[in-house]
This record gives structure tokens, C-alpha cells and sequence, in this order.
């Protein structure tokens, strides 16, 4: 596994129309010249309008990797997994593959996929018929995700995902020195919280994983749900794919994961104590969050996209949020009823 892309100045710089177009015509899929980027930073994803024909979508999707962050066997596992799960009929967006059974083109020097377009609309988190029916179809995923382990998919840590994380943003002067010394207390303050939440429910199960269950990645329609955009599929405890479901406070989260369990245990078990890492979870997602930002600052599309990254007030409004999350972690957790 690698994930070396926050060196590279303009991974996609190079990576033009006509080059995209050739790219999804030399796997088999006449384009008709149709092309519109769709809403991606990590990566690049494009809907591509094919040639009009009987054997042919109207559309298909192209999914091109950033270049360095994972390896080829890396990507591979996450098709593989997404095959799995498609292949036990639980709704998600699979990588198309050619007639050598390949999922994972090379064009140019760029790695990428293609895909089925599919829409839909975001899914309605206060009904609680939208989150039964969520909790059933994680409950499967989670199930076939216990079935084996990642071999080279990264593993969801308070070490990667939070001392490393604030380790780059320190090592890398992205905090303005006038928030610098606060800012760091809060944040190794809030690591040391987290660490030893986790530490004390050691040893803990860990699946195969969405990994980035957010309703931003989950698509509803009429016949329900599916869930798209696996890239960050990873090895962690499964409350990492259910906790971003809930908002409100400790009383609404409580009543919308009790309607997540009415599904979700129809197809797997669930142990409550994870409910303990809902909050250090969300601490680790801030961080993690602006680390991320700080490794991509130097693609061009980040400044457009995230203008108000990197000011003061960012960093100001983060240092609250710091100190914020501290005083969550030492609250009473979520409860089933």
C-alpha cells in the first residue's frame, strides 16, 4: 500500500478531454465526445457520453486514481470487495470489467475505472424507515466484510488517522503560530482522550469496511438505497460505517441508531460497546479532515474548491472545535433502548 500523493504539485495536469476520451475508447466504449466532470477532489470522475447503440449505455462513469496514493493491489481490493458485495445483490456501484476480467486500466500514465451511472438523491436520515433500511444493507455489508481480512487496505487507527494527521499539519507550518501552542494542546489533549477510549475496549473487531459511510456516498431511490464511492474502504470496528448517519444530540442519535439495530441485527450483530468510539471517532475525522486538505493544498483544485482552507479563521474555528469535541468525549455516549 502507498499513499505518497501529496508531493506531486499537479497530478492532473496532463490529464486533458481528448486524453480521457482515448482512455475509455481503448477499453471497448465508443465515446461520442460527451464529457462533464463531476463533483471529486481525491479523485478525478468524469460521466462520459458514449456512442449511441443497442449494446451500449447512453453514459458511463471513469474514475481516474490520483496519482501515488494507493498501489495497483490496493485499488484491486477494493474492486474485489465491491464485486463481493454486488455479487450478493446489496446495492453497490461495481467496477465494470473487460473481457480479460480486468477492472483496473492503464492509460498514459494514469490508473483508472470505469463504472454504470447510476442517480438518485440523498437519503432522508429523519425517517426511520430510511434508516432501517440503511442498518439492513450495512448489516449485510458488514456480514460478507467479516467474512475475510484486507491484505493491503489501510486499517482504521487513532495512530494513522489522528497522531499522523496532526503530526503533518505541525511538520508542515500549516497553523498560524498566534493559534499554534493552544491548538496543539487541544489537539494531543483530544488524541490522548481517544487513545485510551480505544485502548479500553481492546481487542477490538475489525471488518472490512465502507469506511466513508457518509449520506454524501449513499444515493436513494425508489428501491431503496446504494451506496457509492469505496475508495477509502478499510479495515476498522464497525461502528465507522454507522456513526455518520446520526446528528442531533445524545437523545435523537440514540433514537435513530435504536431504528439503524431494527435492521442492521436482521443480518448481523452488533456490540454496543463500540458505541463508546462515536465521539472519538468524530475527533479523528476533524483531524484527519484537515490533514487532508493540507496534503492535497498544492493541486490546483483544492485552493478553488476549499478557499477557506489555511486562514486564520479556519484554524481559529478549529481550535474551538478542538476544544469542543474534548468536552464531548467525556459525555455520556449513545445508548440502545
Amino acid at each position: 500500500m502507498a499513499d505518497n500523493s501529496s508531493s506531486g504539485a499537479e497530478p492532473y495536469s496532463d490529464l486533458s478531454p481528448d486524453r480521457i476520451l482515448d482512455a475509455v475508447d481503448a477499453c471497448g466504449y465508443p465515446t461520442s465526445g460527451s464529457l462533464l466532470a463531476l463533483n471529486s477532489y481525491e479523485n478525478r470522475v468524469y460521466q462520459i457520453g458514449l456512442e449511441s447503440s443497442a449494446e451500449m449505455p447512453e453514459f458511463i462513469v471513469a474514475k481516474f486514481y490520483r496519482p501515488g496514493r494507493w498501489d495497483d493491489e490496493t485499488i484491486l481490493e477494493e474492486h474485489e470487495f465491491t464485486l463481493q458485495l454486488a455479487a450478493e445483490d446489496i446495492p453497490v456501484i461495481a467496477p465494470l470489467a473487460d473481457a480479460q476480467q480486468q477492472t483496473l486500466h492503464h492509460y498514459q500514465g494514469y490508473r483508472f475505472a470505469l463504472f454504470p451511472r447510476r442517480g438518485g438523491r440523498a437519503p432522508e436520515l429523519d425517517d426511520p424507515e430510511h434508516l432501517r433500511q440503511l442498518g439492513r444493507f450495512l448489516g449485510r455489508i458488514h456480514a460478507l466484510g467479516n467474512g475475510r481480512r484486507f491484505a493491503h487496505r489501510p486499517r482504521l487507527t487513532p495512530q494513522r488517522f489522528g497522531r499522523e494527521a496532526l503530526d503533518y499539519l505541525l511538520e508542515n507550518h500549516f497553523i498560524p503560530d498566534e493559534v499554534l501552542h493552544n491548538y496543539r494542546l487541544a489537539a494531543e489533549d483530544m488524541l490522548a482522550q481517544i487513545e485510551n477510549s480505544w485502548e479500553a475496549l481492546i481487542p477490538l473487531r475489525e471488518l472490512r469496511l465502507h469506511g466513508d459511510c457518509h449520506p454524501g456516498n449513499i444515493l436513494w431511490t425508489d428501491r431503496g438505497p446504494h451506496f457509492v464511492d469505496l475508495d477509502d474502504c478499510l479495515s476498522g470496528p464497525a461502528i465507522q460505517d454507522l456513526w455518520m448517519l446520526l446528528s442531533g444530540d445524545r437523545d435523537q442519535m440514540s433514537l435513530q441508531m435504536q431504528s439503524i439495530m431494527e435492521g442492521y441485527r436482521m443480518f448481523f450483530d452488533f456490540d454496543p460497546t463500540e458505541l463508546q468510539l462515536i465521539e472519538p471517532l468524530r475527533g479523528l475525522r476533524m483531524l484527519h479532515y484537515s490533514a487532508w486538505l493540507a496534503r492535497r493544498w498544492r493541486d490546483p483544485a483544492f485552493p478553488r474548491a476549499f478557499p477557506w482552507f489555511n486562514s486564520p479563521r479556519y484554524w481559529e474555528e478549529q481550535l474551538y472545535s478542538l476544544r469542543e469535541q474534548r468536552e464531548r468525549l467525556a459525555m455520556p455516549t449513545v445508548e440502545l433502548y
